[in-house]
């Protein structure tokens, strides 16, 4: 669906207390949290502007993201 937020704590619900506190602690999740949702705002904005970029381009920013997600997830399971 274009234009749907996939904020960190969008996507993650059940860990909001656990975004929170590595955020506070862990300056690298904090980065990955920023630079996801930065991406992710981006992303949203092209879609709901209908921005001409190519599918290829779309594809790789959105990539990206799962990139993002998936290493912030990792951290987000580590020791829980």
């Amino acid at each position: 669906m274009l234009g749907e937020n996939h904020s960190i704590h969008h996507e993650f619900p059940d860990f909001h207390d656990r975004i929170d506190a590595l955020s506070k602690t862990d300056p690298d999740f904090l980065s990955r949290v920023h630079e996801h949702d930065k991406l992710d705002k981006q992303i949203r904005g092209l879609e709901m502007r209908e921005s001409p970029l190519s599918d290829q381009e779309m594809e790789r920013l959105k990539q990206n993201r799962l990139h993002l997600k998936d290493l912030i997830y990792q951290r987000l399971t580590q020791g829980s």
